[in-house]
């Protein structure tokens, strides 16, 4: 008969999490609130790259796949939400989770309506143009892209069903 002998090994993490110390919480949210300050001005360049980039796609032209267009505008309007989320850009995200809700919902077969992708592209542009105190604009923009959302897609803000 053959006898397995099994030595158990502990972790460097496991280590780390089982030795008390370490920091406080709110020393740890205000180094963290640091370093992501040192990644804003980097945040906004990709976000408006990525913002410039949805309002240069074109409609699907003849020869043209439709679906990888639209899968574009799907990626380039998830990056702005990656890329302004973490720094409290609310507006943005919103606008942007909006094509991503319209492009979702697309029927397969079905056209789907290319100017919804441009309009978006257009306000996340306004958006990122206004300035910090145009908070009643912002909110104007985001309740009539809500609107145009709400009419595509009319169960958008009912809860899921149980």
């Amino acid at each position: 008969m053959t006898v397995v002998m099994w030595k158990q090994r502990t972790s460097r993490l496991s280590t780390i999490i089982d030795t008390p110390g370490g920091l406080s919480v709110g020393v740890a949210m205000a180094q963290a609130k640091a370093n992501l300050a040192n990644l804003e001005a980097e945040s906004q360049s990709i976000v408006a790259e990525r913002i410039a980039r949805l309002a240069a796609l074109k409609a699907p032209g003849p020869g043209m796949d439709p679906i990888l267009q639209l899968n574009e505008a799907y990626e380039l309007s998830s990056a702005v939400i990656d890329a302004a989320g973490p720094f409290d850009r609310d507006d943005l995200c919103k606008a942007a989770a909006g094509l991503c809700d319209l492009i979702d919902a697309a029927e397969p077969g079905k056209p789907f309506d290319w100017r919804i992708v441009t309009v978006h592209a257009q306000a996340l542009q306004l958006i990122l143009s206004l300035p910090d105190s145009a908070d009643e604009a912002r909110t104007e923009i985001l309740a009539n892209l809500h609107h145009m959302v709400k009419h595509k897609i009319p169960t958008i803000d009912q809860p899921p069903a149980d």
